[in-house]
């Protein structure tokens, strides 16, 4: 009888584990227990589960980042213009980021491309006073001024002077406003001058 009950028991104990560890217990010609691992889930694909590199943003090669790529300026046709800048620029600039972000919104809700807009770098200038006696002069005050630009593209020709009058009746005081065709030299300005650098490359020329 004692046979007979273990193999019982040991056919009872591999099916109990084989229902929670989802191996399938065997038997042995000599009752001795004996587990196979049949996981039949290892054949079946994934579909991607667990995969999230596709969510993250695309790599930027580390030689090519912080290089700032020339962008191909856009010639004009007869009926609309290639590349403008609308350059503000005042002391104030408080006065001149409003008035920025005013032509931004306003191309945006005429449907006009705005292809960049930046700031340039701050510029200042120092008052000199000439005193009533003696000729030598002194800094009264320094003015700073600060300049954005906003740089559009593909305005048509009947629609720019209407776009430069309502801007003029909204601009704001002491902020002033210039509508130029974009060129090379003010893509160059951008850039701080490095006058050593030049040198060395006249040397080497």
């Amino acid at each position: 009888m004692l046979p007979v009950r273990g193999g019982a028991l040991l056919r009872s104990t591999a099916a109990l584990c084989s229902r929670i560890t989802g191996h399938v217990g065997l038997l042995s010609g000599n009752n001795s227990f004996l587990v196979e691992d049949k996981r039949s889930y290892k054949s079946q694909p994934t579909h991607g589960i667990g995969r999230y590199k596709f969510m993250l943003p695309p790599e930027v090669d580390q030689k090519k980042k912080g290089k700032l790529l020339k962008k191909e300026i856009k010639q004009g046709t007869e009926y609309e213009y290639g590349m403008l800048n609308f350059q503000v620029s005042g002391h104030n600039m408080l006065y001149v980021e409003h008035f920025a972000q005013y032509l931004h919104n306003f191309f945006n809700q005429m449907s006009i491309k705005v292809e960049e807009s930046y700031a340039k770098p701050t510029k200042t200038k120092e008052v000199l006073l000439l005193p009533d006696v003696g000729n030598k002069m002194f800094v009264d005050s320094v003015l700073t001024i600060h300049e954005r630009v906003v740089q559009v593209s593909g305005v048509s020709a009947t629609l720019a002077p209407i776009i430069i009058e309502v801007f003029t009746m909204n601009q704001p005081e002491g902020v002033s406003l210039l509508v130029k065709e974009h060129t090379e030299a003010d893509y160059l300005e951008r850039f701080k001058a490095r006058p050593d650098l030049d040198n060395l490359k006249a040397s080497m020329n």
